[in-house]
């Protein structure tokens, strides 16, 4: 009888053994289905997602001019006047200065010191202003609109007079800013796919260091494919093709190695920290689709300081300014491609002698 037991209850653990024990219930299939660190990731974007509107719709829900630089050139007995009706209008709009000529006016606008002049004929009732469209579309017309109105006030009309055009394919002088953003994209894309393919975090100083090798021929061979096609093939923005080549390259860097140190630092989460910096706070500020004058003040603030808001500003300068007031925007990409560089590096070196990687940081 006992042999019979024993026999019994090994056929039973056996049957046990090979069933599947996990909880089938709906609220164990929920868990089984998403992992803890999913519904952390979820909420993350969801985060993400309410930030991206919450930036877009306040950088250009109601786009409206403040300060927009604007030299005046007129007889010395009515140029102070004219300078200071023009700074008090509603909502300052102007930030008004005066000019010593028309020439004088004109170079600052071409070295991009100002966005406009209002050029006053003291024998007539015709008043001459010079733009830029190639600042974009929007800033030119805005500038038109604030003196237009300013001068019919005082029964003066203005002839507007571009002297920066954007050019006849590029009317909106829009293309400088798609470029840039095809080039961010394509940088953290690169580090994003790393990520994936091998772990987030560099397992050790000799990965890093190859990581950014290979991300510095990948920037110098889409800052390439970048400025073919806007330029050769699509003829969509003039410039030269070897200076936006150049500035593809460093913005690509740029971006790929912060999204590297962003993922040194905080893992796979490193690449959401970048979409934060480069697409929600960096592509609205940009002054894109509205340059910085027409921007909000906390928009206006942070875009000079972020890639792509300094990448478009370049862009813009080799395109239609001859390269003019390209100084501190290059050494903005250039303090992010060094900071990203060695932040990667320095993370990347704390974690020596690390020999297994995270498993949810790599998929094999």
């Amino acid at each position: 009888m006992a042999t019979a037991d024993d026999g019994t209850r090994g056929i039973r653990d056996q049957g046990t053994r090979g069933q599947d024990t996990r909880d089938r219930s709906f609220l164990g299939e929920v868990k089984d289905a998403i992992s803890g660190r999913a519904a952390l990731l979820m909420i993350g974007v969801l985060a993400l997602t309410a930030l991206f509107i919450a930036s877009y719709a306040g950088a250009f829900h109601s786009p409206k001019p403040k300060d927009v630089p604007l030299a005046v050139v007129a007889p010395q007995q009515m140029s102070g006047q004219l300078v200071e009706r023009l700074g008090k209008l509603p909502g300052s709009p102007l930030d008004p200065r005066t000019a010593s000529s028309e020439a004088d006016a004109a170079r600052q606008i071409k070295e991009r010191d100002i966005d406009g002049a209002l050029i006053v004929d003291p024998r007539g009732t015709t008043d001459k202003l010079l733009v830029a469209g190639g600042s974009g579309a929007s800033l030119s017309q805005a500038v038109e609109q604030v003196v237009t109105q300013a001068e019919k006030a005082q029964q003066r009309t203005v002839q507007v007079q571009d002297i920066a055009p954007a050019d006849k394919d590029d009317t909106r002088g829009l293309s400088s800013f798609y470029l840039v953003v095809g080039w961010c994209v394509g940088g953290y894309l690169c580090a994003a796919i790393l990520a994936i393919s091998f772990g987030a975090r560099p397992v050790n100083l000799k990965r890093a260091v190859i990581r950014l090798a290979a991300l510095a021929v990948y920037s110098v061979l889409t800052g390439l494919a970048g400025a073919v096609v806007i330029g050769p093939v699509l003829g969509a923005m003039p410039g030269s093709l070897y200076g936006l080549w150049g500035l593809g390259a460093l913005i690509v860097f740029a971006v790929g190695a912060t999204t590297f140190a962003f993922q040194a630092i905080a893992g796979i989460i490193g690449i959401g920290l970048t979409i934060l910096v480069v697409v929600i706070a960096g592509n609205p500020s940009a002054g894109g689709a509205y340059p910085y004058p027409l921007l909000p003040d906390f928009w206006r603030a942070i875009g000079p300081a972020l890639p792509p808001g300094a990448g478009t500003w370049v862009a813009r300068s080799i395109a239609y300014f001859h390269g003019n007031a390209v100084t501190g925007p290059l050494l903005v990409l250039s303090a992010w491609a060094v900071a990203g560089t060695a932040l990667t590096l320095l993370f990347s070196a704390l974690t020596k002698g690390r020999t297994v990687i995270n498993r949810s940081e790599v998929r094999q």
